[in-house]
């Protein structure tokens, strides 16, 4: 089984995380932020890996800290758990309804971080998380995971589905482009290496 676990102690956060890949899509996630202990809840279960997290951050100030850590570890864990990064598929993508709302996300796990989005959420915040901070997870996940991540909303009312539709489609885009295709040799590049 492809997994790692990372751990991440500032004076900000306390994070301990532990991710597989080829899980189950079993979650056991406690965070100091509902929101994203929800949206992580559903990318787990939508790419089936598996996830634990514990997470505890300064959230009297705001959600920033934990959620940007939880991305930064997220995505380390993520990259070591690919390993050498041999038979897989790299690229991946996935276009999910959520009622009203329509998420679509591309992955290629490239070794070239990028991060391009493409979303209006109508609403500041989503209870008290602030929806600006969906872009900070997923910077710093791309950034630490080392994948060129494209994430588009094409349209939607409500900025829960909206984000919610993200996070799915994050999941099974991710999934597709870390599953193992026995058709490839080595890694998936031209370059001989990722």
């Amino acid at each position: 089984m492809r997994k790692a676990e990372r751990a991440r102690k500032t004076n900000e956060t306390d994070i301990k995380l532990a991710f597989g890949i080829d899980g189950e899509g079993k979650a056991d996630i406690s965070t100091d932020v509902p929101f994203m202990t929800h949206m992580l809840d559903l990318f787990t279960k939508h790419g089936q890996f598996d996830l634990t997290v514990d997470a505890k951050g300064d959230t009297e100030i705001d959600d920033h800290h934990t959620t940007e850590d939880i991305g930064i570890c997220l995505g380390q864990a993520f990259l070591e758990a690919l390993g050498d990064k041999k038979g897989i598929k790299r690229y991946g993508s996935a276009l999910v309804p959520m009622d009203e709302a329509l998420a679509q996300v591309a992955v290629d796990l490239s070794n070239r971080p990028h991060l391009e989005m493409r979303a209006a959420f109508p609403q500041a915040k989503v209870g008290t998380f602030d929806t600006e901070l969906v872009h900070e997870f997923l910077w710093k996940l791309a950034l630490e995971a080392r994948m060129n991540l494209h994430v588009i909303v094409h349209y939607g009312t409500n900025t829960h589905h909206m984000i919610e539709a993200v996070f799915k489609a994050l999941g099974r885009a991710l999934d597709e482009a870390s599953s193992i295709d026995p058709r490839v040799k080595g890694v998936p590049s031209t370059k001989g290496m990722l």
